[in-house]
């Protein structure tokens, strides 16, 4: 039994970043032996043990033969006579192909048959066998890589051959499930632009996304958007959305903020009318097929719908600025609503020229949101009941209240 320190660990080691997972592969070993040392088997397609200390997983040396279509595809053998270099052959990309021994790198060096350590100096993407195009989830991989290692370009063959995969239909058997789970993930890398642009450019975004994908090429009026480009506006939004640190809900909402555009009729561009509605109801239809996770669309709805509204909030009554609340559904929920605004900062921000300028609408409908919570709706239903009042009249009356607060303090900061 020989074990070795294998993928990412590796790979992260070699570029000098942190490493917060260890991937470990076992050579010349069976699941019987496995389980008498002490490990806990966790794998269910094939044989993967949790240590019996560290918890770390470790699998055993597997090959993978094609059997159908999709990323399900596969029959899986394992034995002890599965080579490393077998191994490594079956993984996505040579930067992730590379093993040392379980003492480190330092203590025997790297086992790198495909020439991944040349490939991390070259900062090149580039993928190991053509077994690559039998599971088409590694198409979304190299774009959530591209996004993460941003001065990383995907070699021309590895873009050729997703390309091909493509054209010939791997990417329609990919589930929801895993084309979320690869899609979250590469919104949250350092430059989520990148993840799209490969998507783009090999062709799988208009397959997965058609919705995001034909916002390129849709202009904009050029006083509010000097990029013009939809397509270019939404890229510079998502990397705003990184460059804050923003977490998955607003970064989604940022991806799915504008997506009505790509609907305007083409005798009224550039300007996009109505496009509010639109995109909430293009966001439907995008978290119903991906099955996003309810806190992500929740948030982007009310983006989508609200974001005009909140870039020009400082034009509004105190009335207004109550209702705009209420149907963020701000009161109750204030949390998201912090979520929201900081998607409208990004969306603001996210214009050529407007990267370093200040949103002042983020902090001034936070402190509106303080003077509103600040009214004790308490006491006003107490002395309304006390007048045999209930229900709608009631809430009329809070929502009188509440604009009463909001105008006295709007009076009180008209420089804000």
């Amino acid at each position: 039994m020989q074990i070795y320190m294998v993928g990412g660990a590796v790979r992260d080691k070699l570029l000098g970043r942190p490493v917060n997972d260890h991937d470990w592969v076992v050579v010349g070993a069976t699941p019987e032996q496995m389980l008498e040392l002490g490990y806990l088997p966790v794998g269910r397609d094939f044989p993967v043990f949790l240590h019996p200390d560290t918890r770390e997983e470790y699998a055993l040396a597997r090959t993978e033969r094609k059997s159908g279509r999709g990323y399900r595809g596969f029959v899986v053998e394992s034995s002890p006579d599965v080579t490393l270099e077998e191994d490594l052959s079956r993984r996505d990309l040579t930067i992730n192909a590379i093993a040392t021994s379980a003492y480190g790198i330092s203590a025997g060096g790297i086992f790198d048959p495909y020439f991944g350590a040349q490939d991390i100096e070259a900062r090149v993407l580039r993928h190991v066998t053509d077994a690559f195009r039998e599971d088409p989830v590694r198409i979304l991989r190299v774009a959530r890589f591209a996004a993460r290692f941003t001065d990383f370009t995907v070699a021309p063959e590895t873009m050729q051959l997703m390309r091909e995969m493509v054209q010939h239909g791997e990417a329609d058997h990919l589930v929801a499930e895993r084309v979320w789970q690869e899609l979250a993930r590469g919104l949250m890398e350092e430059k989520p632009s990148r993840m799209f642009e490969v998507l783009r450019e090999c062709g799988a975004l208009q397959v997965l996304l058609p919705e995001v994908a034909r916002l390129w090429g849709v202009p904009q009026r050029a006083e509010y958007h000097p990029e013009v480009d939809t397509g270019v506006h939404l890229m510079m939004v998502l990397d705003m959305a990184a460059r804050l640190q923003a977490p998955l809900t607003v970064r989604f909402a940022c991806l799915a903020h504008d997506l009505g555009k790509g609907t305007t009729a083409a005798d009224v561009l550039p300007r996009h009318i109505g496009h509010e509605e639109r995109s909430a109801e293009l966001l439907k239809v995008v978290a119903e097929r991906l099955r996003v996770p309810v806190d992500c669309r929740e948030t982007a709805d009310v983006v989508a719908r609200e974001h005009g509204h909140i870039h020009r909030s400082h034009e509004l009554s105190a009335a207004a600025l109550v209702r705009l609340l209420e149907r963020c559904d701000a009161i109750r929920k204030p949390e998201r609503f912090a979520d929201i605004l900081l998607a409208c900062e990004c969306d603001a921000r996210g214009r050529l020229g407007f990267e370093e300028s200040a949103y002042p609408q983020r902090q001034r409908l936070a402190a509106v949101l303080a003077v509103v919570q600040s009214v004790v709706t308490r006491d006003i239903a107490a002395r309304a009941a006390a007048k045999g009042m209930s229900g709608p009249q009631v809430g009329t009356l809070i929502h009188q209240a509440r604009v009463e607060a909001v105008a006295q303090w709007t009076g009180n900061n008209n420089a804000t």
